[in-house]
């Protein structure tokens, strides 16, 4: 997925590919971080685990929906952890665009 989103134009397409990536890499960043408090960094751990599982509850062969429970998944526990995080620190963490994590996140940050 990290290498299709190098080839697509700049979008919706684009952020869509990038979206999951950009996710795990926030929360492996974030989880090192002394400033985090502890409830945030479980919940990033369990986000991180959620993607990495091969268990899902929508088959990833389907195509449209299979990786729709890593997403929610990801963003519910993400906008959990967001909340107890400093913005600032959350913003250096992202590794994408940054109005997308603002998009993602509108009533935390």
């Amino acid at each position: 997925m990290v290498l299709l989103t190098k080839r697509l134009p700049p979008g919706l397409l684009r952020d869509a590919a990038e979206f999951l990536p950009a996710c795990v890499t926030t929360a492996r960043r974030l989880r090192g971080n002394p400033a985090v408090p502890r409830r945030a960094k479980v919940a990033l751990l369990i986000a991180i685990l959620w993607v990495l599982s091969p268990i899902d509850l929508l088959p990833e062969f389907l195509p449209v929906i299979g990786p729709l429970d890593d997403v929610v998944a990801v963003v519910l526990l993400l906008r959990y952890a967001a909340r107890a995080i400093p913005r600032d620190v959350l913003l250096a963490a992202w590794p994408a665009e940054p109005r997308l994590l603002e998009r993602l996140l509108p009533a935390v940050l």
